[in-house]
């Protein structure tokens, strides 16, 4: 992730983020096999989950409706 421009979190090892220029961000969230994807410009999420398509094999499971913390 880091070599795509996101930075690690450092209180949470699990949570990447990437912003712009532009104001526009996106939040990356990773659980062993699991991983949540928001942002504030959904064209940009999509091009981020193709560009890991590619990389690994994943399954878009649409939006999310529940979060257990």
């Amino acid at each position: 992730m880091s070599q795509q421009g996101y930075t690690r979190c450092y209180s949470h090892r699990c949570v990447y983020l990437k912003t712009k220029n532009d104001g526009n961000y996106i939040i990356l969230l990773l659980y062993v096999d699991d991983m949540l994807v928001a942002g504030s410009n959904m064209q940009e999420i999509n091009v981020l989950k193709r560009k890991l398509a590619n990389s690994f094999a994943m399954k878009d499971l649409g939006v999310v409706k529940h979060i257990l913390v």
